[in-house]
């Protein structure tokens, strides 16, 4: 997109006003062509030594397109110089343009336009939309015969004693793919335009097998996929249903925090997570490498201790720490499923070096995750590259492609059997964080994202202004558009992730100022205030009642408590929120992170409940 053409795009109706005065070479779509996607393109200002145009695509089937591509040629002498709301290429005078990744689904009947200028008195000619006339003629998309390839990696990303959730690797086709059908043995169970979807109706403790294959818009069906095999749950610990709900839990706390594995049962927080992720392995020389070798897999475990009640053993070999205790937690609820998170704010730094050999560094991952002493424990893996391509506790010159390379390469040699996900920036402001990286393009190859919609703001900025660390949304006097959780998810969106890959970020810690004596948001600071491990940020479980929340602003709340001023979520603004991913579509929530909580776990409840 140029900026400075913004104001020269037409919209479709002034298109259309246009038409009897602008030369129309491609015909607009006729009553024979209703059952074809078609392209209408016009001149919508023509100055004889160059012109401006537009070309509208439009879904006349009953079925939802997932992306378009509109070809022609240009006589000699005549050349498009710049475009916009589509990506151009052009081999002589044959011209190209796909979708942008935010407007390539059409629903049936829906259009989406583009824009072009260029040089020439010429006008374009030969147009083609998904490789079809463009004006419909010949019924359907071009007489199209060749079906699309096969869905691969398919793979579970979930499942209950009743439902299981199913993802896999979008197929190509010459023209586009419009859909999946998903077989349960020879039955179809589900058609979705997507790569995700979760049969339900299922019986407890039975095997099922699952297929996918893809259909274009001339009704060309693919081969299937390679099947998957899954087991639900048994009715009684099943976990709950629905929605995503993913909590990290931080090696460290079993030091100061004293908070362990054991405390996730007892705060009856297991029972309403559905995925753990475990936080954090380091990256180091272009490998990943242990964190806390005491912490991960050595610390003994008394009786009293353990998940189980059974000591951890002194044997040779024998797995302790918190590996064996979410092993044990694994047995308990077998519906969770754990990975093991890599990376996080300080070791982001090891990334750069990573992405100078993605298959390296998948290979090294792989090789831990599954090293045989604990590969039962986890079911994938989680990077937590906080800024790719960006500045953050380092600085990162490794190119907007090298996020996308380094999933890429974890998709391949982790495969279809292991979930493959991404903690990510929610940066959104103009040319921040979610701009530096291919995020929708690497969307492809991850199970699911999760945007730190945490953290925007924080006493690292001394003086203030105060202002909420995980707004909902933008407000009046914020100090940075674009950070808040809505701007992040709807940026995303537009780079083409699907809502269904998203989840939204909770915080269950406060941050906090010193010094203030405005008690809402914007006032002025001396410094952080005090907390129980780090100046400026404190546990929920401590906030709720040494400073309890005196307003809302944005869908969170704040506090001012003499001169400290605070802001995090509460039961109440995580319901809002929730409301929100729902509305929105998202996959669900996660949290940073498990030891926040109170004894009894009333901020994960509050997501779970919310979530429905």
């Amino acid at each position: 997109m140029f900026p400075q053409l913004s104001g020269r795009r037409a919209t479709v109706g002034a298109v259309a006003l246009l038409l009897s005065t602008a030369g129309v070479v491609v015909p607009m779509t006729s009553a024979t062509a209703a059952a074809a996607v078609t392209a209408s393109c016009t001149k919508t200002s023509d100055w004889g030594t160059g012109f401006e145009g537009r070309c509208t695509v439009t879904n006349g089937t009953a079925a939802t397109v997932n992306g378009w591509k509109v070809e022609f040629d240009l006589p000699a002498g005549t050349s498009i110089t710049s475009s916009w709301d589509a990506t151009r290429s052009s081999s002589g005078g044959h011209y190209t343009f796909t979708n942008a990744g935010w407007n390539g689904t059409l629903a049936a009947g829906a259009s989406a336009s583009f824009g072009f200028g260029g040089t020439g008195g010429g006008w374009i000619s030969n147009c083609l939309v998904n490789g079809a006339a463009c004006d419909g003629s010949g019924g359907g998309p071009g007489g199209d015969e060749q079906a699309p390839t096969a869905p691969t990696g398919l793979r579970s990303t979930g499942r209950t004693s009743t439902t299981v959730s199913l993802a896999w690797t979008a197929s190509t086709d010459n023209v586009g793919v419009t859909g999946y059908d998903v077989y349960r043995g020879s039955t179809k169970e589900a058609t979705v335009t997507g790569t995700e979807a979760t049969v339900t109706g299922l019986s407890p403790s039975t095997s099922y097998t699952f297929t996918v294959r893809a259909r274009d818009a001339a009704g060309n069906t693919s081969p299937a996929s390679g099947a998957v095999t899954v087991t639900t749950e048994s009715g009684g610990t099943g976990g709950p249903g629905g929605k995503k709900v993913i909590g990290y839990f931080a090696q460290w706390g079993v030091y100061q925090r004293n908070y362990h594995v054991k405390n996730i049962d007892t705060s009856g927080s297991a029972a309403k997570l559905t995925h753990i992720n475990y936080a954090f392995g380091n990256v180091q020389n272009g490998q990943c490498t242990i964190g806390d070798s005491y912490a991960d897999y050595d610390r003994f475990y008394s009786a009293a201790e353990s998940v189980d009640g059974v000591a951890d053993s002194w044997d040779a070999g024998a797995l302790r720490g918190s590996f064996n205790q979410l092993r044990k937690l694994k047995k308990k609820y077998p519906h969770l499923k754990v990975l093991w998170s890599f990376g996080g704010w300080t070791w982001s730094s090891g990334f750069g070096q990573a992405a100078q050999n993605p298959a390296a560094f998948a290979e090294s991952c792989y090789k831990l995750v599954e090293d045989p002493r604990w590969a039962d424990v986890f079911d994938g893996i989680d990077i937590d590259w906080e800024y790719p391509n960006a500045c953050g506790a380092t600085c990162d010159n490794s190119g907007p492609a090298a996020f996308r390379n380094l999933m890429a390469a974890l998709r391949q040699r982790f495969g279809s059997g292991n979930l493959v996900t991404a903690a990510i920036t929610a940066d959104a402001s103009s040319g921040g964080k979610i701009d530096a990286a291919d995020y929708g393009g690497a969307a492809q190859y991850v199970d699911w994202y999760l945007p730190m919609t945490y953290d925007f703001f924080g006493a690292w900025a001394a003086t203030g202004p105060t202002a909420p660390h995980s707004p909902l949304t933008s407000y009046p006097g914020i100090p940075t558009q674009g950070f808040d959780s809505a701007s992040a998810i709807a940026k995303l969106k537009a780079k083409g992730v699907p809502a269904s890959k998203l989840l939204l970020g909770i915080g269950f810690y406060g941050r906090g100022w010193t010094g203030v004596t405005q008690s809402t948001p914007g006032g002025s600071a001396t410094g952080p205030a005090p907390g129980t491990y780090e100046q400026g940020i404190e546990d929920y479980k401590v906030l709720k009642t040494r400073c309890p929340a005196t307003g809302t602003v944005a869908g969170t709340a704040y506090a001012h408590c003499g001169n400290q001023w605070w802001s995090y979520d509460t039961p109440a603004t995580i319901g809002g929120k929730m409301s929100y991913a729902n509305d929105q579509g998202l996959a669900g929530a996660f949290f940073w992170e498990l030891s926040g909580d109170t004894a009894g776990g009333e901020q994960i409840t509050a997501i779970r409940n919310g979530l429905g």
